[in-house]
């Protein structure tokens, strides 16, 4: 007899957005971003619970994409206001030390705005801290020395 293992919700997490774009899930498999199509980053630490532990509006269009680098302790974010913010983003070992959010630094202008789109994905280099944008211009930008 083969045993099946059954499938279970462990955990409903509550966004309170209209549209989620986004999600990534930290290296550690604790903490979780989404990108929401009203202009929000939300960060769930899902040792806390299942609502936010941040929200953070920052951009002024739609979020279209959020990531945290696999390596260093960033985050990035970008939007279709054609900008890309970059977040140092620290998760302790230690449970009693809350996470840390810092914003770091805005790409302004990374992309041309058409059709009211603006930068639509982003990817970290797997080694270096290295930030990929592309947009719904047509280009890829590629941004060193964060």
């Amino acid at each position: 007899m083969i045993a099946i293992n059954q499938q279970k919700m462990v955990k409903k997490l509550i966004a309170n957005v209209r549209m989620i774009s986004s999600l990534d899930v930290h290296h550690t498999g604790d903490h979780l971003i989404v990108g929401t199509l009203d202009r929000r980053l939300i960060w769930f630490d899902l040792d806390l619970g299942s609502t936010p532990y941040k929200t953070i509006k920052y951009h002024e269009r739609a979020i279209r994409a959020a990531k945290y680098h696999p390596r260093y302790p960033l985050m990035a974010s970008c939007a279709d206001d054609g900008n890309a913010h970059v977040y140092h983003s620290m998760v302790y070992s230690d449970l009693m030390k809350s996470p840390l959010l810092i914003p770091v630094k805005v790409l302004r202008g990374a992309h041309d705005i058409k059709n009211k789109i603006g930068a639509l994905s982003l990817a970290w280099h797997p080694k270096q801290p290295w930030l990929f944008t592309a947009g719904g211009d047509g280009r890829i930008w590629l941004f060193q020395d964060l």
